[in-house]
Order: C-alpha cells, then sequence, then structure tokens
C-alpha cells in the first residue's frame, strides 16, 4: 500500500459543548457507531480504528463494498454503523457484536447483520493529501469521489444552515444518532486534537443505586451500579455512574457501606452476583458479565440494599439501558427506590433512517 497519508491515523475529534455554535461552520448528524479511516489502494484496504488497530477482518462485507464504491486510491474518515432489524433505528449493541475472534462468527454476522458506512471528511485522493486543506474543499472532493457510490457506503448529511441543524438535533435522535457536530469550513484535518465540536443531548433520571465495582487503585468506589422498575417490577441493570474524583470515590464508599450488610439476602440480582454471567432468561447484560473488550478486566461488583436513589445524568438510551456512562449528580433522599421506572425517561420522537441517509 502506497499512498500520501499512510495508516495508521489518529482520527480527528470534538470536544463537548452545550449549544449548537454559530459561525462559518458545517453542520453533520452525529452517527453512533465505530469511528473508521479507510484506507484504499487498488484491492488493498485497511479499515483503522479510533485506537489505530486496523478493524479490516471484522468487516468482510464492507471490505468488498469499498472496492465496489470508493476511489481507487483513497483515504477516507467516516463511521461504520449498523441498522436493526426495522431498518428504522441505529443498533449500537448488534454492531458490539460484530468484534469476535472467530473467523467462522466475523463470516456469519457480515452476512446476518451486515454493517454500512457514513463517509464525512477526505484525506487523500489520488497521490493528492488534503489534510491541509480547508474542510469546505476535502468536503467538495469527497462529494465528488463518491457520487456515484450506493448502500452500504454512504455520504453524511451536512449543512451550513443553523436552523436545520437544531432541526436535525432533535429530529434524529429518534433514529439512534447521537447529536449534531460541526465542523469549521476553513479548518485542517488535526488528527487526535479536538478541533470539532459536538453537541449531545442530555438528560437526568433517577436509578436505583444497586452495588458498586471497586476502583481499579483499590481507594474507594470506581462505579455505581444503577437499576430500573419496568412495569413488572422488575430491576433491571441500566448501566454505571463513574469517573470520580479521588475524594468523591472515598465518600462515596463511606456513604454506602452501611448497605452492605445482609445485601445478597433479598437483592434482585442475587442469583447474577452468585453465578456471575447474563441472565438465562433474558440474556440481558449483567454487572458481574466480562467485558467485551477486555476480558482481562475485572469486572466483580458489591452488592447492595436496594434502598439508596441517585439522580444521574445520561445521554440517550440504547435498548433498555445507558448507551454511554452516567454521572452522578447528588443523592435523592426524597425518592422511593420503587419510583425509580423507566416510565421517568424521555422518549425520543421515532424517525425513518431512510430520512437520515437521505438527506
Amino acid at each position: 500500500m502506497r499512498l500520501p497519508v499512510m495508516p495508521p491515523v489518529s482520527p480527528m475529534l470534538a470536544k463537548s459543548v452545550k449549544e449548537i455554535p454559530e459561525g462559518a461552520l458545517s453542520f453533520e448528524p452525529k452517527w453512533d457507531g465505530f469511528r473508521s479511516i479507510i484506507f484504499r489502494d487498488g484491492d488493498e484496504v485497511e479499515i483503522g480504528s479510533r485506537n489505530e488497530k486496523p478493524m479490516t477482518r471484522y468487516f468482510p462485507e464492507l471490505v468488498e463494498a469499498f472496492r465496489a464504491n470508493l476511489p481507487p486510491r483513497c483515504v477516507i474518515d467516516g463511521e461504520i454503523v449498523l441498522v436493526d432489524a426495522t431498518g428504522n433505528r441505529l443498533d449500537f449493541e448488534a454492531l458490539q457484536q460484530r468484534i469476535h475472534p472467530a473467523a467462522s462468527r466475523v463470516k456469519m454476522l457480515s452476512e446476518t447483520t451486515p454493517a454500512r458506512f457514513v463517509a464525512f471528511d477526505l484525506l487523500a485522493l489520488g497521490d493528492t493529501d488534503y489534510m491541509k486543506q480547508p474542510f469546505a474543499e476535502r468536503r467538495a472532493a469527497l462529494v465528488d469521489a463518491l457520487s456515484a457510490a450506493v448502500p452500504p457506503v454512504h455520504i453524511t448529511a451536512a449543512t451550513t444552515d443553523h436552523a436545520i441543524a437544531q432541526r436535525w438535533f432533535h429530529q434524529f435522535e429518534g433514529a439512534g444518532l447521537d447529536g449534531v457536530v460541526a465542523k469549521p469550513l476553513s479548518g485542517r484535518y488535526e488528527p487526535d486534537k479536538r478541533t470539532m465540536f459536538k453537541i449531545k443531548h442530555e438528560r437526568t433520571a433517577d436509578c436505583v443505586v444497586a452495588g458498586y465495582r471497586q476502583h481499579k487503585d483499590g481507594d474507594g468506589i470506581g462505579s455505581l451500579l444503577l437499576g430500573l422498575f419496568d412495569s413488572d417490577g422488575t430491576l433491571h441493570h441500566v448501566g454505571v455512574a463513574s469517573s470520580f474524583a479521588a475524594p468523591m470515590r472515598k465518600q462515596l464508599a463511606a456513604e454506602v457501606k452501611p448497605l452492605e450488610r445482609d445485601a445478597l439476602r433479598d437483592h434482585p440480582w442475587k442469583e447474577w452476583a452468585e453465578h456471575g454471567g447474563d441472565s438465562p432468561e433474558t440474556g440481558q447484560r449483567m454487572p458481574g458479565a466480562s467485558s467485551r473488550w477486555n476480558a482481562k478486566k475485572d469486572m466483580t461488583w458489591t452488592p447492595l440494599r436496594v434502598e439508596r436513589v441517585a439522580e444521574v445524568a445520561y445521554e440517550h438510551l440504547q435498548g433498555d439501558r445507558f448507551r454511554h456512562t452516567a454521572r452522578f449528580q447528588r443523592w435523592r433522599a426524597d425518592r422511593d427506590p420503587k419510583s425509580c421506572t423507566y416510565e421517568q425517561l424521555e422518549s425520543p420522537v421515532p424517525v425513518e433512517l431512510t430520512e437520515v441517509f437521505g438527506v
């Protein structure tokens, strides 16, 4: 492979802001998938990742699609996404399943749950390095280079209209998208630097604190295990709140210590605590299940009596769980744990994914 931009390349990043900014910017939907930089030189294709490790072997169907749809020699930044069986939402959980060590499993999943690629930046084309050119020129060259591309290769929608970006921010969440990205029109492509802006949905929820994991250094709490009740009264593990500063880790450990006493006796997750793994009845991911990304990661946890409620900030749900790590806000001594149900969560208005791809 001989390209003007050679792998590995760290993708350009975005910093979080509260509001969609004004100015000379290009706005795009924020796709929820695996960030990937595609390198193609003839039949040679490499799919780079956020951590610079190649993901080529996991997406053989995309390798073929790139050979059929991308220019013969190019480097393109984008996102690998997967659409659910309804065709109406992105499915990040199913996308995670695609990272599997067994070649036979990879082949089967490439046929049963094929992925798509959404292109949103051009780093090189032919013998030309585009990274120092302004984004407005890179975008125009990308659109021209992929003018004949067909699914599963797409070009992301983009606009310079602030009002349209505001509409996308609210409308596209119903299709499983993350928010909106804003890119300076004059900006160069700067690997591993946060020169773009991302605006994501933020909400709060009151959750049961049903357990915790110790911090990796052994000093205090690393994460609180969160639960919500469904309409049948079953407590579901919906995610964790973590990233506490050292003083807060110690403070939380002291506050929940009394709840460890006899916690397992009537705990709704007793079976999972004793046996680990996933629920045999529902297949729900449990607090003690092994990490898909790091099999050596210690996922053991300490049950707590289901008596405390925490208000947490979250972005959105993926299925019945928080898509990203939640952020602890405060204890809610005024809330009964039984009142912590899914009903409190805001449900985005559904929108057909074809509307997003077809913008």
